[in-house]
């Protein structure tokens, strides 16, 4: 039994079944029950994703490309990507609004002006969010930006190791994930702490002993979250990490299969 440090959670591994028990009440380790996917005629379209991209991580280019290769072959979808190597060059976000979930892959970007005030509206009205790997660093005009709308405080990473990502044994049915099998992530383990209460934990990391949630779920002004601090280039050549942000994709929108 390993203390996890989620809010006096208790998580316990299950090395047969490669997945994690956790010791939490019901209601807690069952959120996504009240919401349902929705299936309004209107929401029968292709889902429309905007790939947000500023300030370029390591191997963003590449790994933008293979999540919209797959996400064309896996299912109905449409993705606008907006990108730069830097926050001044970013295109100015306008597509946003007719977008149906935002996927942001960035770095402790500075987005001022009508950039930021575009993603704190999307934000704050509710839009969709997939986060992924450093996406949950703070903004730099907006430092609150990865407690407030992530549910977490990163506070760096462990040793460069490959790390072991494992199932939560009592969220298993969760649509997020579906099809998603235990994987080795070839990037370090984050340091994701002071996790919200409202966030139901998906996935878990070890490396050496040490432990840490790597992919969870929450609500921000009523919309959907999801956060991973996965993300290393190669994972964007894991099947199961394709799979895990498609499935994230169509559950932040609230979009059937």
């Amino acid at each position: 039994m390993t203390d996890s440090g989620l809010s006096g959670r208790r998580l316990i591994m299950h090395a047969a079944h490669k997945t994690i028990g956790v010791s939490a009440a019901p209601a807690a380790l069952r959120s996504w029950e009240p919401f349902g996917f929705s299936t309004a005629d209107d929401l029968s379209g292709p889902l429309r994703v905007c790939l947000v991209c500023a300030a370029a991580t390591r191997g963003a280019e590449e790994s933008l490309a293979a999540l919209e290769r797959d996400l064309a072959d896996r299912c109905e979808v449409e993705c606008s990507r907006l990108r730069g190597p830097s926050a001044g060059e970013l295109a100015d976000l306008a597509g946003l609004e007719t977008s149906d979930c935002m996927l942001l892959l960035w770095r402790q970007t500075a987005l001022e002006g009508g950039r930021l005030q575009r993603i704190r509206d999307y934000c704050r009205l509710g839009g969709a969010i997939v986060g992924v790997r450093s996406a949950g660093c703070a903004l730099q005009d907006w430092l609150s930006f990865d407690k407030e709308v992530f549910g977490a405080d990163y506070l760096g990473h462990h040793a460069n190791r490959p790390t072991e990502v494992r199932i939560v044994e009592a969220v298993g049915d969760h649509p997020i994930l579906l099809g998603v099998e235990p994987f080795t992530s070839e990037g370090s383990l984050q340091k994701s702490r002071h996790l919200a209460e409202d966030a139901t934990v998906l996935l878990w990391g070890k490396f050496a002993g040490y432990g840490e949630p790597v992919a969870w779920t929450r609500t921000y002004h009523g919309g959907r979250v999801f956060y991973t601090s996965l993300g290393h280039p190669e994972d964007f050549g894991q099947p199961a990490f394709l799979r895990l942000l498609a499935n994230a994709l169509r559950w932040t929108a609230n979009r059937p299969r």
